[in-house]
């Protein structure tokens, strides 16, 4: 799969960032392909995070079947990988927009040209406020949206862009919460109140839709935490129709979005009941999905197919980051120290070995890690792998392992490969945390 350049700005590889092979000068990125690097030949520096193409491409494929099947349309969220170059291949794919959360990330993904920005979160304080009003009036064809759930915020945002002169209303959606939950509007009468207030501000806010965020709810049971999510979901077909109602939208698609990399098959399902006077976007925002992982959203895709088994059609989603090293020291019967740590991965699960290779051996390709082996806890720079005593494993030897939660793997690379099915390097991509 072949990565596009992602905009003038660019830097090429350079040898003092982590993962990056030894290098006389920076190397373009639209160069890289061309180095014949290949893993296995131990061409790059461990630890190495590589991105396996094929299962992006497979990951893409799954959604865009999954999207068409719907009707829903995706605004993947990009603090997952904060990488444009994989923005730009959503986009390719057919996604409707990029979410972010912080106003760093909207400057990132201005920067690299994405022109439709989905703020899942508030837009808060004067600093914040006034960078996206300026980015709204150096560039017309900015199509921004964040949201509220306060009188405050919104009186706040109302007089910045009148103060300002944005000369266009900033796009806003009401956001639902639920008790205990993060931010969002607690009832219907207090979201409802908050679109009316806006409504009333024409000049400077446009009411375009309904929100929330469904991806923390955990209850004792799966059944429970599926009645929960379903139960909010009805909070926001409620506020959604009370605001049809009463004709507070404003001219244009009317969007209601929900729906991390969790529970969006339920997103979908109930927020396609809504009816809308006009265009209707139904927008989930999963971010996850592209990457996938081996171990935490391996195990809700499959709590989503006993859920939801129509899924199961589209085929199933493929781990594409590992993170290589090498075996470091073997100072025990039952012990090895791979060469890797909390630096490397993230860490609220631990990570799952893979695959395991011998440098200089004929295998043409990685093996598979026996049954036995586990990473047992994980240090700044090293990770503890219990084995059993006939493990095949020596000093040396790479190791590969899946992670769980890509979010906090990819913020700690700069750099990641993008490499095929024999390991050989096709690309890299930049990261901008």
């Amino acid at each position: 799969m072949a990565i596009r350049s992602e905009t003038p700005v660019q830097r090429g590889l350079d040898a003092i960032e982590k993962g990056v092979p030894a290098l006389a000068h920076p190397l373009p990125l639209d160069q890289v392909a061309h180095q014949g690097w290949n893993l296995l030949r131990e061409d790059l520096p461990m630890p190495a995070a590589i991105l396996k193409a094929s299962a992006l491409r497979n990951n893409s494929d799954w959604m865009r079947r999954f999207l068409a099947a719907t009707g829903a349309k995706l605004a993947p969220h990009g603090k997952t990988t904060m990488a444009p170059a994989l923005f730009d291949m959503q986009m390719d794919d057919g996604a409707w927009g990029i979410t972010v959360a912080t106003p760093h990330q909207i400057q990132v993904a201005h920067r690299f040209g994405f022109k439709r920005l989905f703020l899942a979160n508030q837009l808060v304080g004067r600093t914040a406020i006034g960078l996206v009003i300026d980015l709204l009036k150096s560039d017309p064809e900015l199509d921004f949206y964040c949201l509220v759930d306060s009188e405050t915020n919104a009186e706040q945002l109302a007089r910045a862009v009148a103060e300002q002169g944005l000369g266009r209303p900033l796009k806003v959606l009401i956001e639902m919460g639920y008790v205990g939950g993060r931010t969002g509007c607690r009832t219907l009468e207090e979201g409802l109140g908050l679109a009316r207030f806006v409504a009333a501000r024409p000049q400077a806010l446009a009411l375009v839709g309904v929100e929330g965020f469904e991806g923390i709810i955990r209850e004792h049971t799966e059944e429970e935490t599926i009645a929960k999510v379903e139960t909010f979901l009805d909070s926001l077909v409620a506020l959604s129709e009370a605001c049809a109602a009463e004709k507070l939208y404003a001219p244009g698609p009317t969007i209601f979005s929900a729906g991390g990399s969790t529970f969006y098959d339920l997103v979908a399902a109930k927020l396609g009941q809504i009816e809308a006077p006009g265009e209707r976007i139904i927008l989930i925002r999963a971010g996850c999905y592209l990457t996938h992982d081996s171990l935490m959203y391996t195990e809700l895709f499959r709590r989503m197919t006993v859920r939801s088994p129509e899924v199961e059609a589209y085929g199933a989603y493929s781990a594409a980051l590992e993170v290589w090293s090498y075996v470091q020291s073997r100072p025990e019967p039952g012990r090895v120290i791979l060469a890797f740590g909390k630096r490397d991965v993230s860490y609220d699960h631990l990570p799952r070995p893979l695959a395991w290779y011998r440098p200089g051996e004929p295998a043409a390709t990685p093996q598979a890690i026996p049954d036995g082996h586990a990473v047992v806890n994980l240090s700044d720079q090293h990770a503890f792998l219990d084995i059993p005593e006939d493990s095949p494993l020596q000093v040396g030897d790479l190791v590969g392992v899946g992670i769980s939660h890509p979010c906090l793997t990819f913020d700690k690379w700069q750099v990641l490969h993008l490499v095929d099915d024999a390991y050989t390097v096709t690309g890299s991509i930049r990261t901008y945390f």
